[in-house]
């Protein structure tokens, strides 16, 4: 076998090993998030990602009010090295007891579907208190080129045999492709763009521990700043940067007795395009799965996106914030760049909050976990960008191929 068919045999074997469950099981109301931590966001740090992930286990911990050894549920993804797993944990916590884990958590696309596993888990006995973390070192490691995504991808067998000769590398590249797609077929401009990149700065300047903190954006700075990938431009794309979340999850009768507000999960959805693992092989490339998540979790929830508040989506770039607002039904496909245009998701004028903290635009790229986060201070009313009243927050997670929506609200 030749290395584009042995290429081509892995993507197909993957699709039936990454692909989501169409069919979940109802948790809505059964589980609260508890417990929340961010670690120290930054440009390269020189920690490592243990140290990281430990930092925000610490944070929320301490946010939920409980210790180590009440944690029984460990939920992490080895897609980036060192994670948290349970020997780690022990390790850093000097604990020996026995741990439910699951390799079904993390960032991305589980960050948004971990509290489904997490309700199973807790629900069945296997566990009470159970923690998701997830963390990067992306900065400091990216001198020596390893850990990060361009790393992760730049390994593939598929892509070195297909998508790098042909131009399809790296990530900046095949979005701004997608970009420029849209921009054909919908008539989205830059402009349009922009209007999501100025939103999260400007949420990002008003946020503690922001990697943009200090650096503001107009859309004029933004049209005045070169193209790296037409029609892309440096702000267009996520950063790099050390950093990491974590979140502690509970039945609904335990979260009672806890101190911080009732933070419940009301939906979980998740979804796959089924065309395959990689973006060269998308029949359509100006949708998402969302299409599909976000569907089955507002149906679990009993709400539509009419009644969201405040809306969290993974967000490596500008484009992939426009195509999961239209697929998750905020406005109609091909709407979404006049829908974005102006204030619409600024957190004190527009109609729909968006990445309140300033994504990983902005804020810091920990791969989602950290736009979960954010959503539960907002629903307790002590986030930076404080959205007004806020009693319902969403959190749209991405891969790709693979889509997850979580609907969180105050109880």
């Amino acid at each position: 076998m030749g290395a584009v068919d042995q290429a081509l045999a892995l993507a197909q074997r993957a699709i039936g090993a990454v692909g989501m469950r169409p069919g979940v099981e109802d948790v809505s109301g059964q589980i609260a998030i508890v417990g929340i931590g961010d670690a120290d966001h930054s440009k390269a740090s020189g920690r490592t990602t243990h140290q990281i992930a430990a930092q925000a286990t610490e944070r929320a911990l301490a946010d939920a009010g409980l210790a180590a050894s009440d944690i029984d549920g460990l939920m992490y993804v080895p897609f980036s090295r060192d994670q948290l797993d349970a020997a780690a944990f022990h390790a850093h916590f000097g604990t020996s007891h026995e741990l439910w884990v699951s390799e079904k958590g993390g960032g991305m696309v589980w960050a948004g579907s971990a509290p489904h596993d997490a309700a199973l888990a807790i629900r069945s006995g296997k566990a009470k208190y159970v923690l998701n973390t997830f963390s990067v070192a992306w900065a400091t490691q990216r001198p020596q080129m390893i850990g990060g995504p361009g790393h992760v991808h730049a390994e593939d067998l598929y892509k070195q045999n297909l998508e790098v000769p042909s131009g399809f590398f790296p990530q900046p590249v095949y979005f701004a492709s997608i970009a420029r797609r849209h921009m054909h077929e919908y008539g989205t401009t830059a402009e349009q763009l922009g209007a999501i990149a100025v939103a999260c700065r400007r949420h990002a300047n008003l946020t503690p521990g922001a990697v943009m903190r200090d650096k503001t954006l107009t859309l004029a700075q933004y049209l005045a700043s070169p193209l790296i990938a037409d029609p892309f431009r440096k702000e267009d794309c996520c950063l790099i940067s050390d950093g990491g979340a974590a979140y502690i999850m509970t039945s609904l009768e335990r979260a009672r007795d806890l101190k911080q507000p009732i933070i419940a999960v009301l939906g979980v959805g998740v979804g796959s395009s089924k065309s395959g693992v990689y973006w060269s092989q998308q029949g359509d490339f100006t949708a998402t799965p969302q299409q599909f998540a976000a569907p089955r979790s507002f149906a679990m929830a009993g709400l539509t996106p009419s009644d969201v508040d405040v809306l969290a989506c993974y967000d490596p770039f500008t484009i992939v914030s426009l195509m999961q607002i239209e697929d998750m039904g905020f406005c109609k496909k091909g709407d979404g760049g006049p829908f974005v245009a102006g204030d619409t998701l600024h957190f004190d004028s527009g109609k729909l909050p968006y990445n309140t903290h300033g994504g990983m635009l902005s804020h810091a790229y920990v791969l989602g976990i950290a736009h979960v986060t954010e959503i539960v201070r907002q629903l307790r009313h002590e986030a930076a960008a404080q959205v007004k009243d806020a009693t319902v927050g969403v959190f749209g997670g991405y891969t790709g191929p693979q889509a997850s929506t979580l609907v969180l609200g105050r109880r």
